[in-house]
């Protein structure tokens, strides 16, 4: 059974800094493709940045220079590292696993519970 539960989330002034994580259990990282959406409150989910399985990453225009994603296949642990953060990035963050291409399309299989991020200006 695919479980996968976030960390990492909270608030932050305009400028700062958090790093999301995302542990796994019941696959392996290295034979799926993953990565994180976000849902800010009356819009709808929205792709932020996914892996392929051959390290490949696309990364939504709005975060681009700014958030980095990357993961440790030994620990079974995806993250996602924000920096620059502005008040338009505040939204519940989700990590996503699946075993087909998604890229940033809402579509994933596996979808975590979420963590709240929120920055204020």
């Amino acid at each position: 059974q695919v479980e996968l539960v976030e960390s990492g989330g909270g608030s932050v002034q305009a400028g700062g800094t958090l790093r999301l994580s995302c542990a796994g259990s019941g696959f392996r990282y290295s034979a799926a493709y993953m990565g994180w959406f976000r849902q800010a409150p009356g819009s709808e989910r929205e792709g932020v940045a996914v892996f392929d399985k051959y390290k490949t990453t696309t990364y939504a225009d709005s975060v681009k220079g700014r958030f980095t994603i990357s993961q440790d296949d030994a620990k079974n642990t995806l993250y996602l590292q924000m920096n620059s953060l502005k008040p338009e990035d505040t939204g519940m963050y989700y990590c996503v696993a699946d075993f087909w291409p998604r890229s940033l399309r809402p579509e994933y299989k596996y979808w975590g519970q979420g963590t709240q991020v929120t920055v204020s200006s």
